[in-house]
């Protein structure tokens, strides 16, 4: 049985093995998409990377990290604040096109209500509990 014929300690390294590789490979693949989403990165220069990235994978990758790895993190930073800020004006956008104004809105009609004394206290709170519910 196959099973049996492998012990703990290679069951162990062949795991720790497995790890390094998926990290290998996602990093070659961060890489390989920061360069194509580099625009001040010419063609060839893109193309010198890719190659050199393919032909000396280990070493190719530890020297453009030390070579580009701060306009890596500024770009990466850039897109993350871009992202951030297309939710925020997604999210702006959708609070205005609500078409009941809001929760606080709604709250607010609700105690002008019951202070002008056309809704009980009690009708106050179902309505409160209901809005609050959603």
């Amino acid at each position: 049985m196959l099973v049996a014929d492998v012990g703990l300690g290679a069951l162990l390294w062949w795991t720790i093995e497995l790890f390094f590789l998926f990290m290998f490979i996602w990093i070659f693949i961060a890489l390989i998409s920061d360069i194509f989403r580099d625009h001040e990165l010419s063609g060839w220069g893109k193309a010198g990377w890719i190659l050199v990235l393919v032909i000396l994978p280990l070493i190719g990758s530890l020297i453009y990290i030390i070579v580009r790895g701060p306009s890596m993190a500024e770009r990466s930073a850039k897109r993350a604040a871009e992202a951030q800020a297309r939710f925020d004006d997604y999210v702006r956008d959708a609070a205005a096109s609500s078409p009941a104004g809001g929760t606080a809105d709604e709250l607010t009609k609700l105690a002008g209500l019951r202070d002008a004394g056309t809704i009980s206290e009690e009708e106050f709170q179902t309505m409160k509990a209901r809005l609050v519910a959603g």
